[in-house]
């Protein structure tokens, strides 16, 4: 009889805690990734938590002038220089007037970056074959009359190649 007074007990308890329960309940839902490069060939940001964030480049009130970004990457080969040049050009556009877009020069490891489509060397064979840590910095261009009010937005796509062997 003890016994089943328990269960009786038990079971007319647990519907409310249960309610209780999930009305304070939390929930997060987050993405999780890697990406293991091949020791082959990398070039991947020293710090891993800004490449897929938008960044912003600072504006000083005072002076009336943008700053730049300046991160770091780990770059590697296992056979030849590292080549790279930019998708398209690289500006911030408010959407506006495109006499007010800002032009951005891109420098991976001090080379500054073209949409050439033919590659510029940016890391030598013998730095690429031990493995560096350059600096790739995106800083705007001086505007002829100013930058005008706005929000800007752009983006900057740097396409990474491992040079042909010398022939």
């Amino acid at each position: 009889m003890i016994k089943q007074a328990v269960i009786a007990v038990s079971v007319g308890v647990s519907p409310p805690l249960a309610e209780s329960a999930l009305a304070a309940q939390e929930k997060h839902v987050f993405e999780v990734s890697v990406d293991i490069p091949t020791l082959e060939f990398y070039v991947i940001p020293s710090e891993s938590d800004w490449i897929h964030l938008q960044q912003a480049l600072p504006w000083n009130l005072a002076t009336s002038t943008l700053g730049s970004l300046r991160k770091n990457f780990d770059v590697r080969t296992d056979s030849s220089a590292i080549e790279a040049r930019l998708e398209s050009f690289a500006i911030l556009s408010s959407g506006q007037d495109s006499r007010d877009d800002i032009s951005l020069r891109v420098t991976f490891n001090g080379v500054e970056l073209s949409h050439n489509p033919t590659p510029r060397q940016v890391v030598s064979r013998e730095e690429a074959v031990a493995g560096k840590r350059v600096l790739l910095q995106i800083e705007p261009r001086p505007h002829v009359e100013g930058y005008k009010p706005g929000d800007y937005y752009g983006s900057v796509n740097i396409i990474f190649n491992v040079a042909a062997p010398a022939g």
